[in-house]
């Protein structure tokens, strides 16, 4: 029986995957570093703490880490209060899920970009727990920003099921003992082993109903 909800946020409710890799990309560039073309995939699903240690260390910034991640966060919130690049249906899932459900969210994103979209989306009282990954000690695939979710939660992980896009989210919902619904994300979609992990697949966010819940199909 599932007794709550929790979401990943980037490539689940905002769109957000390529402009993370726009801003670190350009500060990349600009900076003199060596990017190469898996940088993004990478550090999809790492913690600030890691990927801006990835952005010092393999991509040869010399800014201190806390710089690199600052900067890069302040790209992200202008684009954001910009134009808030929003998946089609995520608001209306997510509310819809909220009448049934306590929700959760389990991001790699920075606490101030959480805040941020769920403030911007109207979606702030929808949610009973948020966690970053910067909040816990490892980013996913490691299991901890969705074990420390249950726990804000107060519900067993094993009686949550999760939403990602990802592989490396898809990995953490998993090895927290969740189940997991998969949306993958077009533009980075995660391999077919990592779907394989996945409880149930849907194409589409707006795919994701309260009877898709109970029975959802591959």
């Amino acid at each position: 029986m599932i007794e709550a909800v929790i979401f990943d946020l980037d490539g689940v409710i905002v769109d957000s995957e390529h402009v993370w890799n726009e801003a670190r990309e350009s500060l990349a560039r600009e900076r003199g570093g060596r990017w190469h073309a898996d940088a993004q995939r990478d550090m999809m699903g790492m913690s600030s703490r890691e990927w801006s240690r990835y952005m010092h260390d393999v991509i040869g910034l010399e800014e201190p880490p806390e710089e690199i991640s600052a900067e890069v966060v302040r790209r992200l919130e202008a684009i954001y209060r910009s134009e808030l690049p929003l998946v089609d249906g995520a608001v209306d899932a997510a509310r819809r899920l909220a009448d049934r459900w306590p929700l959760g969210l389990a991001s790699s994103s920075n606490r101030e970009l959480i805040d941020l979209v769920l403030g911007l989306t109207g979606l702030a009282a929808c949610f009973k727990a948020t966690v970053s990954s910067e909040e816990v000690a490892r980013g996913k695939p490691a299991p901890d920003v969705y074990l420390e979710a249950a726990r804000r939660l107060d519900t067993d992980p094993v009686a949550c099921t999760a939403i990602e896009d990802s592989e490396n989210g898809i990995l953490s919902a998993k090895a927290a003992g969740m189940r997991v619904i998969a949306i993958p994300n077009p533009r980075y979609p995660p391999p077919e082993g990592a779907l394989a992990e996945a409880d149930a697949v849907l194409p589409s966010i707006r795919g994701l109903t309260v009877d898709a819940m109970a029975a959802p199909a591959r």
